[in-house]
């Protein structure tokens, strides 16, 4: 499943949809990623983030695809918010099921990887009347070159 829109995530729900949805699959890997309270440039008030319809739903419906092929998954969800966040709020929930834990691990790492570095986002930070658009640091490269065989 995958689902990008403007709505509050509330990761608790969505992992209860796929634990029924992955019922029997053996090993369940979820992540959530919230907003930062902070930043280099000082206390984070806000973040806007913003999609390239359809090229963002596109390429990340791509991603899961492949990330099947390499894991021997059940079920798989990527939420990704957009809009105007602030600190706490949930950016984005990932979840991977599979019939053991280290290809739900993998998976939901791999997606993730994606979603950092290559994912068609735009992403703008507010601090303290700073607004800064934010690139991924390249330790995200890094992790997600694991990934390149």
């Amino acid at each position: 499943m995958l689902l990008i829109s403007a709505k509050p995530i509330q990761a608790s729900r969505c992992l209860e949809s796929f634990e029924k949805e992955a019922s029997g699959a053996g090993a369940i890997v979820s992540f959530t990623g919230q907003v930062r309270a902070s930043a280099e440039n000082g206390a984070v008030t806000m973040l806007n983030l913003q999609a390239y319809s359809p090229m963002t739903e596109d390429g990340i419906a791509s991603v899961i695809v492949e990330a099947e092929k390499r894991w021997p998954l059940h079920n798989t969800m990527v939420v990704h918010r957009t809009g105007e966040m602030r600190p706490g709020e949930t950016i984005v929930f990932v979840a991977t099921a599979s019939k053991h834990r280290r290809a739900a691990f993998e998976a939901a790492d791999f997606l993730m990887d994606y979603l950092k570095t290559k994912a068609i986002f735009w992403k703008q930070e507010s601090t303290e009347g700073v607004a800064t658009w934010i690139e991924p640091r390249s330790e995200d490269y890094t992790d997600a070159a694991r990934w390149e065989t």
